[in-house]
This record gives structure tokens, sequence and C-alpha cells, in this order.
């Protein structure tokens, strides 16, 4: 008697990754993973040292779960929320996060901890406003370059104002001071400008300038210039300014390929200063040995895959520029954080997303993942199914509304309202030619439709009239000489926004 035969498993995978609603389920697993994983690391890792310090080990952990459950309640909010609600809310939201930036930089606003002033202290929990400025930027920006994406587009409006902007949010930061939140800004930016089309000549232009600015960014403070001499010269003071990153190495080695066991670490015994926090990454190899690093190293692998899937599958272009640049941020700080860890970066103080000690991060984390969630249900697919009754346990379960389907002649219609145009004669006026003719194809629709038959003439529809009030009132601007910058507004939605005007009339 023969076994049926196997499928192989990539042939299941790929079956599975076919079904419409695969990449929301993928978004919402990895973010499950990560977060469980970092609660229960954060939990091994800062116990003594708050048992040490509060005479309870569970204090920090407690916070840290209490920032899990605000970024649970941020995702299901990012969810729900409609893409044309997100739009119009983008510059809005992203002032107001700069507004905090410079809040949080006057005496008696903003907490000042170890020589930086970072935080609201809010009493029982404190607030990092440079964590939300990241994911203002990304949906401004995706906003920005989507709204403006055209044939005809140039490198000013790519450039202007997104890069003044994020140079900006920059500078604030970095009077903080805090030059591994500047970094991560920094990869928001060049990821947006990266996917919103612009040139690879001025693209490497622009990133070189960047890295010349951060390495004089790196030897211009004391910390941050020893970090840079203990990185290239690790031995010279192995107990002073070399000593995090050699006990890092120490502990990963110390795990080896299975790890001494879940809660075992010795380095929490304070020989690894924040082990919590920036150096999670070696308890994790130190507990769980290399066969834990190559689960976390997994996982945000697959995000990789699945964002980029999500984008290149998405048909609305803020969509794509959104998902593409998240994708890059939390991938890029990832590597970043690993890389120190291991020694092949200098330490810069970049958190493992959603594994290492830190509220805001946190916080923040999860509802950018409920916003790359949220787009992957807003796949052409996924919303075909969703429609036919495909929604899945999970969907019904949070009551997920039905996304909206992205219309590409109606955003197209948006783009050209809200952009420059040149006056333009009605559609009936146009078909009509010359005087001589018009007059001469009056005669003909008349004698037509007195003999009753098919060229009869056509009645002005609704549509005429708001396309003629639309030719209008953009002659007008021309003519108080609005330019381009104006009329294509950054606030303004490429979804298609009734005039008040036309609310009232009938089809």
């Amino acid at each position: 008697m023969t076994k049926p035969a196997r499928k192989p498993v990539g042939t299941w995978f790929g079956a599975w990754l076919a079904r419409p609603l695969a990449d929301f389920h993928l978004v919402v697993t990895i973010a499950t993973l990560l977060t469980v994983l970092g609660l229960v690391m954060v939990l091994s890792a800062s116990s003594v040292e708050a048992y040490a310090d509060g005479g309870s080990a569970y204090s920090l952990f407690m916070q840290q779960a209490f920032f899990a459950g605000l970024g649970a309640a941020l995702f299901y909010l990012a969810l729900r929320i409609p893409m044309r609600v997100l739009r119009q809310l983008s510059f809005p939201l992203y002032a107001a996060s700069v507004l905090l930036l410079v809040l949080v930089l006057i005496p008696g606003i903003g907490s000042q901890v170890q020589g930086s002033r970072r935080w609201f202290d809010l009493g029982f929990v404190s607030v990092q406003p440079s964590e939300i400025v990241k994911v203002t930027l990304i949906v401004w920006g995706a906003h920005l370059l989507a709204t403006r994406r055209s044939d005809q587009t140039g490198y000013k409006d790519i450039l202007v104002p997104l890069v003044p902007a994020g140079l900006l949010t920059c500078l604030l930061i970095v009077l903080e001071p805090n030059l591994s939140t500047t970094i991560a800004v920094g990869l928001v930016l060049v990821a947006l400008l990266w996917f919103g089309g612009l040139p690879v000549r001025l693209f490497v232009t622009i990133a070189v300038s960047g890295a010349v600015a951060a390495g004089i960014l790196a030897l211009s403070a004391g910390y941050r210039s020893d970090r840079m001499r203990a990185f290239f010269n690790p031995g010279d003071d192995p107990q002073g300014i070399g000593y995090q990153a050699r006990q890092a190495l120490f502990s990963l080695a110390d795990g080896g390929i299975w790890g001494r066991g879940l809660g075992q670490s010795r380095a929490k015994w304070s020989y690894l200063p924040n082990a919590h926090n920036d150096f999670i990454f070696a308890i994790i190899g130190e507990e769980l040995g290399f066969l834990g690093c190559a689960l976390v190293l997994g996982l945000f692998a697959l995000f990789v895959f699945v964002g980029l899937r999500i984008a290149s599958r998405s048909a609305d272009p803020f969509l794509r520029l959104l998902t593409a640049a998240a994708t890059t941020w939390i991938t890029g700080q990832a590597l970043i954080n690993i890389g120190y860890v291991v020694g092949l970066l200098p330490v810069t103080g970049l958190q493992l997303p959603l594994v290492s000690a830190g509220g805001s991060s946190l916080a923040i984390t999860l509802m950018m993942f409920g916003l790359i969630a949220s787009a992957a249900r807003h796949e052409p697919e996924a919303i075909a199914a969703l429609k036919g009754g495909q929604d899945g346990r999970f969907s019904r379960l949070l009551r997920l509304p039905i996304p909206e389907t992205y219309a590409p002649a109606r955003a197209g219609r948006a783009r050209a309202v809200s952009g420059p145009r040149r006056r333009e004669l009605p559609p009936a006026r146009k078909r009509s030619g010359k005087s001589g003719q018009s007059r001469g194809g009056g005669k003909s629709r008349g004698a037509a439709a007195a003999r009753g038959g098919s060229a009869a003439i056509p009645r002005r529809s609704i549509d005429s009239d708001s396309a003629r009030r639309r030719s209008a009132d953009a002659g007008r601007r021309e003519a108080r000489g609005a330019s381009s910058w104006r009329t294509t507004r950054a606030w303004e939605p490429s979804y298609p926004m009734t005039h008040a005007r036309e609310r009232g009339n009938s089809r």
C-alpha cells in the first residue's frame, strides 16, 4: 500500500500566502510574538535592578505591561481609522508633535534625566515626544508625496517641504540631545525620499551628506566621542568606556547554542548596564542562546518580507509609501541595535523595537504596526474577500469596518482640483467648435428633434455644472496670482471632497 505523497513545505506556505488576508494575519502575529517576547525578557532582565531600587522585582515589568496595553489600544484604533481621515489629520498631527519637541526643551516643562531633556513627566508615566514624531512624519510625508505624485513631478515637489521639515525635526531632537532618535528620524526621511521617487544621484548626495553630519555629531559631544573611540579601540579602556560593549559580548558567548535558561542570566546582576533596555538582545542570547537570537532575527526578516509585500500589493500610493517607510524604519532600528550589541557598530542607544524596555517606544511602534495591518486590509484582494464575507473570526471579533476601495480616477481628479489648472472651456462648448459650426449644429439638432430621432439635445448634468464651477474657481485663483505650493496644499487629501454647494443637489 503506497502512502500519499506529501506536499512540499514551500508549496503549502505559498498556498497559504495566496490567501487574501494572509498579510494581515502575519503582521498581527509578528507584533504579538515580539511584544510577548519583549515582556518576558524585560521581566527577566530588569528583575534584579528593580528589586534593588524599589524592593519589587515587577515594577519595571508592570510599567512595560501598561504601555503594552496602551499600544494594543492604539493598534486597534489604527485598524479602525479610515485612510481618508488619517490623511486629513496627517499635517495637524505632525505640527502638534513638532510643537511638543519645542515644549520639551523648555526648563520646567520637560524633565531632564542624565543630562538630556527628552521626557514629559506626567506623574505616573513619562512620555517621549521624539517617539511620536517618527509616526507623524511617516504619515504626513507619505500623504505629501502621494498627493504630489504625477508624471510632471520635479525635484522641488519631492524635496520641499518634506526635507526642511525633516531637518527641523532632527535639529530639535539634537538639542535634547538625543543622537539615536535623530538617526531613526533620518532613516524615516531617507526611506520617504527613496520610495517617493527621488533620482538616485540626488538621493546618494543627500544620504552622504546625512552620514557626514551624523559623523560630526558623533564626535562633537564627549560621551558620543567616547563611544566612537571605544568602538575603534575596544581594548584601550576595558573597564571604562569599553566596559558595556565587552560585557555584551561576554553575555552572548556565555549563552552558546541553547542558552543558560530563561531567568538564569548572570549579566543582569549589575554586570551589564542597561540590560533591560539597549542591550536586551545580549540577555536574549545568554538565556535563550543562539536559537533565541535566530528567532528574533527571523521574526524581523519575516516582517521585512511582509511589509514590502504589502507595499507592492497596495493600490493606494499613500499606503505604499507609508508601509515601505515604516518597514524601513522599524527594520533599520532593529539592525542598528543588534549591530552594536554584537560589536559591528558603535553604541548608539537605539532600542530593539517591541522588545526593549521603553513605554513610549513600545506604544508608538505598536500603533505603527496597526497602520501596516490596516494597509494589509486595504489590498484589493483583501477588500474583495471582506466584501464577500470572508473576514474571518479575528475581524468579526474586533468588528473591524470594511475598508474603502481606492479609486485612481477619483484620486486623480482630487489632485487636479487641488493643484494648479489651466482655464478650459466646458465640455459642451469644446464640442461645439466654431460659431458657424455651432449654428449649423443647432439647426441639425433641432431637425433631429423634430424628426423624433435619437440625436436629441443632451441635458446639462450636475457633473458639467460642477466642472464649470471648478474651472471658474481655478481661473479666479490664477488671476490672483496664486503659486503652485499654495494651491497644492500638503494637508489636503487626495480623496474627493464634496463641495458645500453640491451637497444639496440630488442626481
